[in-house]
């Protein structure tokens, strides 16, 4: 079923959007990773997942699960709901278990949705833990464009790396915090230089 949905998705986002994808190769075919991208809208997590071969688990904030119809269908694209402004441990551990279990974790670092400009939210730490603790690749992902029907949108994929860091080490949120940043700025260096 997910591959006839999948089919759906792929043909309306190449009839109704010029959608230019560059990098997807760096998506690895099998094993753990974590997707960070920037937030531009409300259909980022299909434009980068809509040519990918295997399921994004992305974390999405829970007030979209409240829509039946809208949280029936994230959630069976893969989506798993967060709290925004706390530590969710239910969230976390989830993100944890689908690490541990070979899936690609999906998540905006940002938390809230910045129209393709950088620096104007701040960044959370979750990105960086969950590279950290979990010693899986980070593919970073920049996304741009308007999300109006016929209207162009970018998404650049750029090549996966770990974090070099201590997974047993008590890292401070200020710490991840810190390397989420880093991650961000690697996000949107994918976007300059077109």
């Amino acid at each position: 079923m997910i591959d006839v949905l999948r089919f759906f998705v792929n043909m309306f986002f190449s009839v109704f959007y010029r959608v230019e994808i560059k990098g997807i190769e760096n998506v690895p075919k099998k094993g753990s990773a974590l997707i960070c991208a920037n937030h531009v809208g409300e259909l980022d997590m299909f434009f980068i997942g809509f040519r990918i071969k295997r399921l994004v688990r992305w974390m999405a904030k829970e007030e979209l699960f409240r829509n039946p119809v809208l949280g029936g269908l994230i959630k069976w694209l893969g989506a798993f709901p967060v709290k925004r402004g706390k530590a969710d441990v239910r969230a976390i551990k989830t993100a944890f278990n689908l690490l541990d279990e070979g899936h690609i974790v999906g998540i905006f670092a940002e938390g809230t949705r910045t129209r393709g400009k950088a620096g104007v939210a701040k960044v959370n730490p979750g990105a960086a833990m969950f590279a950290v603790k979990k010693q899986v690749p980070v593919i970073p992902v920049g996304v741009e464009g308007r999300y109006k029907l016929f209207s162009k949108v970018r998404v650049v994929f750029g090549e996966p790396y770990y974090i070099e860091a201590d997974k047993n080490k008590k890292y401070m949120n200020e710490e991840f915090t810190e390397i989420s940043r880093d991650i961000m700025k690697k996000v949107y260096g994918l976007l300059e230089g077109r």
